[in-house]
């Protein structure tokens, strides 16, 4: 299992990141957790540290890259 780090967000209760298989995992606070492929290690990185969680997110991952729902 991903291991997850909980964010301090509106949107986002916490992230994770499979280096292996370069899979960013991001659980939402009201839909759940979606799976991110394809994802760089910069780019958990930078979700990480960026002080808007939610604005990186839509700026630099969402439509960006493929994902899926994981329940």
């Amino acid at each position: 299992m991903i291991e997850m780090t909980y964010v301090d967000s509106s949107n986002i209760q916490s992230i994770g990141y499979d280096t292996a298989a370069m899979e960013l995992h991001i659980q939402f606070l009201k839909t759940g957790l979606y799976v991110y492929r394809e994802v760089p290690k910069e780019v958990f990185d930078e979700l990480l540290n960026s002080d808007s969680k939610g604005s990186y997110f839509n700026r630099n991952i969402k439509n960006v890259y493929t994902n899926f729902e994981k329940r």
